[in-house]
């Protein structure tokens, strides 16, 4: 969709306040918002390559979901989980101690509630990182590729931090090298792209709509509070999304649905200076300027957009 560039345009006041969120939380900030039946867009930077980290756990999702669509696999599948030789990761059983046997389905779960990075592993093996690659390139998303598993992430960053471990990232230098923070070098997409995938999800195009439903419940049983759905604090308002993180790196991509049916898909990807793990200016701006954008779409007059308005809603 093209819109007009001159000054004064409403939509260029929003993706000023978006900047303006972004900057005062810190960050550098990308975002793509775009309500998913009428087509209108807010942008700021979606056309900027990043690094997608656990957000990729999405596209292996609906490449996973597409595979037991077309009979290759039954989600009912059971796997094993040796107690060693886990990826690592701090939830899900990257965190347990004892040898586990789950379902396909239920380990997809673990990999999008709590972003398990060894259950994504599990899935990763049962269905490969080419059919990831093979669902994103059917799907249009053509600026988003996975080039390694999310243990090979995760090895990148702790070979490129060197013998000073994780003390070594406060080191601007130390992150300058880091591979996992050049989307050239790692798995990458567009906010763009994320919200193609998103719409493709929720018009049952990714999947059929049993396997499309599938999916949508996963992404809105996500427990984390503090990013994307910090912008929306309504019981009549459903968030469902999906996390990502590295050192310096937070996004989140989901959809918000609000009751009179109104369904609205967004990215937002940032960077932040410092690696610090606890930066919650830097997670809250994401459901901040997620609820601007949204608010800009709901809204007939974009430069009054400041809350819950537009169509009928809470």
């Amino acid at each position: 969709m093209t819109e007009p560039t001159t000054r004064n345009h409403p939509r260029n006041h929003v993706r000023d306040r978006i900047r303006a969120a972004f900057a005062e939380a810190g960050v550098t900030g990308w975002l793509h918002a775009v309500d998913i039946d009428s087509g209108a867009q807010i942008d700021v930077g979606a056309d900027q390559p990043v690094v997608t980290a656990s957000v990729h756990k999405l596209c292996l999702l609906v490449a996973l979901h597409q595979h037991a669509e077309a009979g290759h696999l039954a989600l009912t599948e059971q796997v094993e989980s040796q107690a060693d030789g886990r990826t690592p990761g701090p939830t899900g059983l990257s965190a347990m101690l004892d040898p586990a046997r789950l379902s396909l389905r239920d380990a997809a779960y673990l990999m999008m509630a709590v972003s398990d990075n060894t259950a994504a592993e599990l899935l990763l093996a049962r269905v490969g990182l080419d059919a990831v690659n093979d669902t994103t390139e059917r799907l249009g998303l053509t600026r988003t590729h996975a080039v390694q598993t999310f243990r090979e992430f995760i090895t990148t960053i702790r070979e490129d931090a060197g013998e000073g471990g994780p003390q070594a990232l406060a080191d601007p230098q130390v992150l300058a090298r880091l591979r996992a923070l050049d989307p050239a070098r790692t798995n990458r997409s567009t906010p763009r792209d994320m919200t193609r995938l998103l719409g493709a999800i929720w018009r049952d195009e990714a999947c059929n709509p049993e396997h499309g439903a599938a999916v949508r419940r996963l992404l809105g049983l996500q427990v984390w509070p503090h990013r994307l759905a910090s912008g929306f604090p309504f019981d009549e308002v459903h968030v469902a999304g999906k996390t990502g993180s590295a050192p310096t790196l937070r996004n989140e991509v989901g959809v918000i649905e609000y009751p009179d049916h109104g369904r609205y898909a967004v990215a937002v990807f940032t960077r932040a200076a410092s690696p610090a793990a606890a930066l919650p200016a830097a997670d809250a701006v994401i459901g901040t300027t997620a609820r601007i954008a949204i608010d800009a779409l709901r809204s007939p007059d974009p430069r009054s957009a400041g809350g819950l308005r537009g169509r009928a809603g809470p």
